[in-house]
């Protein structure tokens, strides 16, 4: 099969399946027109995934009857599922039931947090990074959280949650999820120099460990000391947990142009592509999902492979400006 048939099979694929992929796919890799999208879009409110989802936050606000638990059913587990799903946040539905969340639901079982509004969040930057993510994406407040994330970054641009246990280097896992919630934040309120400086401190953090090596020895970053985790394997939902796509992920949302530093990473993407064009779910995190939204792990992933293909575009047009530039450049 030529590749341009095997693309068109992909995206043909990929559109036969739930509105929150279908919009996206017809975004990112379609030259569909705004209208389209936005009426595809506007289906995951109340079609599919997204409106099961929705279905099931309880009278009093909570999913899962927790703003947050060790599955991943709670509160805000599942309006993180929303926002990977791209539920417009200006739909009837996404704003009653973040009204809900933002009116009842509060933080319990901690003395440091115990009675917090839900979007107030509560002390650990990797919580508060997620919180703060689907807070801005979706309209509310976060100026608190965000003001407490600025005051917790480390020396070497990042964060890390084990901070206040005397840890002087940052996470992988709590800084992505940090810089999730400041990219949200700038979009929302155009952000502030020193938010956006904040950022970009964090973003070298990554780039200057080529996503996943260790800065100090230049070795591939084997797992995760605390979550186990493998880096080079591709999880949807990531939750809390970093891995190597969902860092490219980031830099392609936050407009970075892509330098030498991600070439190693985006070759670790490439690799993994099947011989039908599509990528595995190679890791599903321990849990209690509230639906199933993917294959079981070693099946092809819509998820997956959506995410991948909009990374690889991102890096190809972002190399081809380049590559015009030194040709115009050299007059070539």
């Amino acid at each position: 099969m030529s590749q341009a048939k095997l693309n068109r099979s992909v995206i043909h694929w990929l559109l036969d399946s739930d509105p929150s992929i279908r919009w996206q796919v017809k975004r990112d890799l379609t030259d569909a027109p705004a209208s389209e999208v936005a009426a595809e879009r506007a289906r995951v409110a109340t079609e599919g995934l997204g409106a099961r989802l929705l279905f099931l936050q309880g009278g009093d606000g909570r999913w899962g009857g927790a703003a947050w638990n060790r599955g991943w059913d709670s509160t805000m587990h599942i309006l993180m599922l929303l926002r990977d799903m791209g539920l417009d946040p200006t739909s009837d539905q996404a704003r009653r039931a973040v009204g809900l969340v933002r009116d009842r639901v509060t933080w319990q079982g901690w003395a440091a947090h115990d009675g917090n509004p839900f979007f107030a969040g509560e002390v650990e930057p990797c919580i508060n990074g997620q919180v703060g993510a689907v807070g801005a994406y979706f309209g509310q407040d976060i100026q608190g959280i965000v003001d407490r994330l600025l005051g917790e970054q480390l020396s070497d641009g990042g964060w890390n949650c084990e901070a206040p246990h005397n840890s002087t280097r940052s996470s992988f896992n709590t800084t992505i999820c940090v810089l999730e919630a400041l990219l949200e934040h700038e979009r929302a309120t155009g952000g502030t120099p020193e938010v956006t400086r904040a950022r970009l401190r964090g973003q070298e953090y990554l780039l200057e460990r080529r996503l996943f090596r260790r800065r100090s020895t230049g070795e591939v970053i084997e797992r995760d000391r605390k979550g186990d985790a493998v880096w080079t394997r591709f999880a949807f939902p990531t939750w809390w947990h970093y891995d190597v796509l969902r860092g490219l992920e980031y830099m392609r949302s936050a407009g970075v142009r892509p330098d030498e530093r991600v070439a190693e990473a985006i070759e670790l993407v490439a690799s993994k592509r099947d011989g039908d064009g599509r990528w595995p779910l190679e890791v599903r995190h321990p849990g209690q999902m509230p639906i199933e939204i993917d294959e079981r792990e070693g099946r092809p992933s819509r998820w997956i492979t959506l995410r991948a293909l909009r990374v690889l575009a991102w890096y190809s047009a972002e190399s081809s400006k380049d590559a015009a530039g030194r040709g115009l450049y050299l007059g070539g």
